[in-house]
């Protein structure tokens, strides 16, 4: 497994799909931390995840103490606009965690202060832009983790 993926509450059944492909297209694990916005057996979440759900890691837990506890991940990053350190600046390892609160409330302040201030993410924007598609946010940090590990164990073309 290259990267842990949290979503904590996630809104969106397509967006969860949509980073399920992502986590079965990248060796990545996916956490969902409830309440979610939608049913795990969601129509649209297998949509958008298509015929990659039973190749990626997928638990749900019912809170994020839960997750932790489980889990207990060594070295988490947070993500949120409320941060001020970009994808680039950080050194991402092999099993690190990468944390992202929902599409409509974003991470919580608990929760992102759980990460050290150098693991405190935020993907840039242009000004006065509020958010990212949360699918989307998850690609650029797991794709920017993946390059600086060389894209290990990826197929070559």
């Amino acid at each position: 497994m290259m990267f842990t993926i949290v979503l904590v509450h996630p809104q969106i059944p397509p967006n969860t799909g949509n980073i399920l492909r992502l986590c079965a297209n990248t060796g990545c694990a996916l956490h969902l931390i409830e309440p979610l916005g939608f049913e795990v057996d969601d129509k649209q979440l297998r949509r958008a995840g298509l015929d990659y759900a039973g190749a990626a890691s997928f638990s749900v837990h019912a809170d994020y103490s839960s997750f932790a506890a489980s889990v207990q991940p060594a070295r988490i990053f947070t993500f949120s606009t409320q941060h001020e350190r970009r994808p680039d600046q950080c050194c991402y390892q092999d099993g690190d965690t990468l944390i992202f609160g929902s599409e409509t409330a974003g991470l919580p302040e608990t929760i992102r202060e759980t990460a050290p201030e150098t693991h405190r993410v935020v993907i840039p924007m242009q000004p006065g832009n509020r958010s990212l598609n949360l699918s989307n946010a998850v690609a650029i940090a797991v794709y920017e983790g993946w390059r600086q590990l060389g894209y290990a164990g990826a197929e070559p073309r």
